[in-house]
C-alpha cells in the first residue's frame, strides 16, 4: 500500500501547492510540470498526486497509477507537438533518483544518445 502524501517530499510539496511549480497539466491523479533544470530543450515530469518512493515500490494496488502517468505522457508530448521523446523514471540513488517519489521525465527535441548516463 502506500500513502496520501509524506509531509517531507518535494514533490508532495509540489501537489499541495506549497512549492511552486511551472504546471502544464493536472487531473484528480498526477501532476505534470516543466523540469526546472531542463536536460532537453522539453523536458516536463508526470508525478502521481499520491505518494510512491519509486517504481520499485508499484504492485498490484497501485500500478494502475504509473498507467495514468503514461497516459498523460501520450497526451501532453501530442499536445506539445512532440513525436520523438524519451521517458525516464529513476530507482534509487545510484540510478539518478534525487526525489524519493515516483517520476517521469520526458525529454525531447535534441538527440538522445544511447547508452544513457
Amino acid at each position: 500500500m502506500f500513502q496520501t502524501q509524506d509531509p517531507n517530499c518535494l514533490f508532495c510539496k509540489i501537489v499541495k501547492g506549497e512549492i511552486p511549480a511551472n504546471i502544464i497539466y493536472q487531473d484528480e491523479k498526477c501532476v505534470a510540470f516543466y523540469d526546472i533544470d531542463p536536460q532537453a530543450p522539453v523536458h516536463f515530469l508526470v508525478i502521481p498526486k499520491v505518494h510512491i518512493g519509486s517504481c520499485g515500490e508499484l504492485n498490484e494496488s497501485n500500478s494502475v497509477i504509473a498507467g495514468h502517468c503514461l497516459e498523460v505522457i501520450s497526451k501532453m508530448t501530442k499536445e506539445l507537438g512532440v513525436t520523438d521523446f524519451r521517458v525516464v523514471s529513476n530507482c534509487g540513488e545510484q540510478a539518478g533518483q534525487s526525489v524519493p517519489h515516483l517520476h517521469f521525465h520526458v525529454l525531447a527535441g535534441r538527440d538522445m544518445t544511447w547508452p544513457p548516463g
